[in-house]
């Protein structure tokens, strides 16, 4: 007994007493410290076997310890010491039976307690407590799961996994919501993409600037043409060459009603009438300086000329430098010019040029060329820098300041910025155009530059004429004699007519015809068949094919007085 013995030998279980179970659930065997004495339970009653004397019950005592453990009982001896007698056979119950467990009933409560151990003899082994409840006992035990604690989680866990499940379920929300404001965007990109499609393409239709289709804004534009309604705001330009000689005119319109711009080239051969009736050229009237070259202007365009900008080379180029330089597609490579330190230009397109530069491709003319290329050149230098002026009136005004040119008394500052300012959005824009003036080696203007030019771009009509100016009356020459023309020529003018130059026609007719457009202009038609000794039956209505109230094609049948 006082031998160590294993606490999980199950033979060794009648020897100790199980006294708790280890954290696997095995039970644990020992020896128990001395409780107060107290009644024993009632002895077992012991069946008597067939053969040899023994205890069934005590067998079965040393199996189930658990059912005899009483925590507050004390330790019960071991029977394995006590004599016992014999048992009578089987199947008697004799005197000698009851004697017997009156024995054992007086035996057992006459048992005293052994002295609990000093504490350094205890075992050092410590057993877990039993993890079910105290008397239930091992074979009717129910497991359930509060039991165990690995199933019961803590009130903190619980709260954990919920933190988390919110945790998880506002991070997808959050996902989605991203998600849904992504494809909003998506969706509204798409949409002002396609208005802003629409609206471009409307915008286009309207003006009538898709292919094969007419807006209504092109037509109303058409009309307007036809209808001479267009309202145009127009300078005319003179560069003058300072290092070269010669000058070069252009005209700068701006079309309000359409909002266009357009630069027409003058050819230098334009012919003109001075004030006294003389004829000249336009590029010597300019370089003569008359003053009255803007009104001859008029006269054979039948416009409105605003005023006058002469714009020396020097001057030319400190408004290209004032700009920022501008670029130009050359269509030459022009070689520097040392005497007129002049650089040279490379060909190409979009070339940057500088102030001199600019002005060296602008007045450049190669040998044998025609001046309409050189006219062209300009054209290109005039737009670009066009291009670079500043959209704001203001703005534009302060850059034309600063380049130190002395204007027409009748065009300030002022007006010239707000003029150019609004040429360089349509330039900007591409709603912009440059023509040459063709006209014939006489100086009049051909037929298609009339119909055109003049008509469509400068809006040339009578009615555009001078308020209180005299009737203009075109004459043009197909007698075949020159002596002819110029003794009708001197019969209008005396007559107070301006005189238009026409030129010569193409072919000589047999009969002088006299022609008018407006119905109003009638009278005045019959004034001027008068006025050349012509019967009124030479008057009729039709197109004119000079830019005047009243053209005269002058035939054999004419005999000058």
């Amino acid at each position: 007994m006082n031998d160590r013995q294993d606490p999980y030998d199950p033979y060794a279980a009648h020897e100790q007493q199980l006294i708790g179970y280890d954290p696997y659930g095995r039970p644990v065997y020992g020896q128990v410290p001395a409780q107060p004495a107290q009644p024993a339970p009632p002895a077992p009653q012991y069946e008597q076997q067939q053969y040899g004397y023994g205890y069934q019950g005590y067998d079965q005592q040393a199996q189930q310890p658990q059912q005899q453990y009483y925590p507050q009982q004390p330790a019960a001896q071991d029977y394995g010491q006590q004599q016992y007698p014999q048992a009578p056979a089987h199947g008697y119950e004799t005197q000698q039976t009851q004697q017997v467990q009156q024995t054992q009933q007086q035996w057992i409560p006459q048992q005293t307690a052994p002295e609990p151990p000093a504490p350094a003899e205890r075992p050092a082994a410590q057993v877990p407590e039993p993890r079910r409840p105290d008397g239930e006992s091992e074979a009717g035990r129910d497991y359930r799961t509060e039991m165990f604690a690995f199933i019961d989680q803590p009130d903190e866990d619980s709260e954990d996994v919920i933190d988390w499940l919110k945790f998880t379920e506002s991070r997808t929300e959050r996902r989605e919501e991203a998600r849904r404001r992504g494809r909003n965007r998506v969706v509204a990109l798409i949409v002002v993409l396609a208005l802003f499609a629409v609206g471009g393409l409307g915008y286009l239709w309207y003006a009538g600037k898709l292919p094969f289709l007419d807006g209504p804004g092109q037509k109303d534009a058409a009309a307007a043409v036809d209808t001479g309604a267009q309202k145009r705001d127009m300078i005319v330009v003179h560069v003058h060459n300072t290092k070269k000689g010669g000058s070069s005119s252009a005209l700068l319109v701006d079309n309000v009603t359409t909002k266009q711009g357009a630069t027409v080239l003058l050819p230098n051969a334009l012919g003109v009438t001075h004030q006294d009736g003389t004829a000249t050229g336009l590029g010597k009237a300019v370089e003569e300086g008359s003053l009255g070259t803007r009104e001859a202007l008029d006269s054979v365009l039948g416009t409105r000329i605003g005023g006058t900008w002469r714009l020396d080379t020097p001057f030319l180029e400190n408004l290209v430098e004032l700009v920022g330089g501008i670029e130009v597609d050359t269509d030459t490579a022009v070689p520097a010019d040392d005497a007129a330190k002049a650089p040279a230009v490379a060909q190409g397109q979009k070339q940057s040029l500088s102030g001199p530069m600019a002005v060296a491709f602008a007045t450049h003319r190669g040998e044998g060329e025609p001046e309409a290329k050189q006219l062209e050149r300009m054209g290109k230098v005039l737009h670009a820098v066009l291009r670079k002026v500043p959209s704001d009136p203001k703005a534009a005004a302060v850059t034309v300041e600063s380049i130190g040119q002395i204007l027409d008394p009748a065009l300030n500052a002022q007006t010239l910025g707000a003029l150019l300012s609004r040429l360089g959005q349509h330039a900007k824009g591409g709603a912009y155009r440059t023509d040459v003036l063709a006209v014939k080696p006489d100086g009049t203007l051909t037929d298609d530059a009339n119909k055109k030019v003049v008509k469509e771009v400068l809006g040339g009509s009578v009615a555009e004429a001078q308020p209180g100016a005299a009737p203009r009356v075109g004459l043009k020459n197909a007698t075949g004699d020159e002596k002819s023309q110029i003794a009708a020529k001197a019969a209008l003018m005396n007559g107070g007519y301006t005189f238009v130059d026409g030129g010569k026609a193409d072919k000589t007719a047999p009969a002088t015809q006299i022609t008018y457009q407006d119905d109003a202009q009638r009278d005045r038609a019959i004034e001027v068949a008068k006025t050349l000794g012509l019967p009124e039956t030479a008057v009729k209505k039709g197109e004119n094919a000079v830019n005047a109230e009243v053209v005269v094609i002058l035939g054999k049948d004419y005999k000058a007085s």
